[in-house]
């Protein structure tokens, strides 16, 4: 009776420690993304590619005019210019993945690959967040404080504001995410998305409550805090330009914040309904649209925006595109 008692004992162990060990046996995830006929994949790959060429060719066109053109060296330009750097890097962590699951039959991302995804996408749009705050600031002083705007806004200062925005930004979600890619997966590995967002929370085997709460908590007040700030901003701004005399004065203070408003409207009007209205997961469908607004769209609207009503940077994207014109016909 001991004998088997000892040996009961052992099995109980041994099955216990290969169920374990067959816990996290996913190795990939399916993404769904827009199901549907060969043609509409067909058409919604080359407007995504479209739109993809034209975020690509306008951003980097906003860094190269402020890179050449030296009256564009200021703390405004420099912003743009990170701004646009980081819009590329947006795009480019989610859309080349959703081109090549338009035209694939399994449309899988491997684990790691989908957690790198999850980690960039999230990390890029804190950091966007901080940016636009970061943009929000230099608008105020160079509005309400002009007389002390070069005193303030120093190269030294805006260089430190830029690098805070991106260590922000980098550190905000890697603890959570990290701790998300450490829990069970054993099935079903399927998205009903274009790309690996908290939907993967609700893939593990074992729930974990707690990192959900802290994610989600961690996300909802970056969004909240920092566009609490940008609204506060801009309100101070709005009164100041309202102060000012000159109707000329006016209209190019309204000029300047308009894009920045339209901008941050765009951005935060999205990811508000996604990750802090309570009603964002009722849809899947609505879920992938507004998820494909702020990811996708609002990059490439973003260097129209912020040119068309500059006539600095209308001048300096001229030049660039005649030189590009000049490299291609020599």
């Amino acid at each position: 009776m001991t004998f088997i008692t000892k040996n009961k004992g052992l099995n109980a162990t041994f099955l216990g420690t290969v169920n374990k060990s067959r816990i996290s046996t996913v190795t990939h995830f399916v993404l769904l993304g827009f199901p549907g006929p060969w043609k509409m994949q067909i058409i919604l790959f080359t407007m995504i590619l479209f739109v993809y060429i034209l975020t690509l060719t306008g951003n980097t066109a906003i860094i190269c005019a402020v890179r050449w053109d030296n009256r564009l060296h200021t703390p405004m330009y420099i912003l743009l210019a990170n701004f646009s750097f980081l819009e590329i890097w947006y795009v480019t962590c989610t859309v080349p993945n959703m081109l090549f699951n338009f035209l694939s039959k399994t449309k899988t991302i491997s684990f790691s690959g989908c957690f790198t995804q999850f980690y960039f996408f999230f990390s890029l749009g804190t950091a966007e967040c901080f940016f636009l705050c970061v943009m929000a600031y230099d608008r105020y002083l160079a509005i309400c404080r002009p007389l002390h705007y070069p005193s303030i806004m120093t190269r030294q200062l805006c260089v430190i504001l830029v690098s805070l925005c991106w260590i922000i930004g980098f550190l905000g979600h890697s603890i959570p995410i990290f701790f998300i890619s450490q829990l069970p997966f054993c099935g079903p590995n399927i998205i009903n998305h274009f790309l690996c967002d908290v939907d993967l929370m609700a893939l593990s085997c074992s729930p974990a409550p707690v990192i959900e709460h802290i994610f989600h908590s961690v996300t909802s007040l970056i969004i909240i805090l920092t566009m609490l700030y940008i609204l506060g901003s801009y309100i101070l701004v709005l009164r100041t330009v309202l102060q000012v005399p000159s109707s000329a004065g006016r209209q190019k203070a309204f000029s300047t914040c308009g894009s920045h408003l339209v901008v941050v409207s765009l951005f935060y009007g999205t990811i508000m309904v996604m990750y802090v209205s309570p009603t964002s997961g009722d849809s899947v469908a609505m879920h992938k649209i507004i998820t494909l607004i702020y990811s996708v769209v609002t990059p490439v609207l973003n260097p129209l925006i912020y040119s068309l009503r500059n006539r600095d940077m209308k001048s300096a994207l001229h030049r660039v595109f005649c030189v590009m014109r000049i490299i291609q016909t020599s």
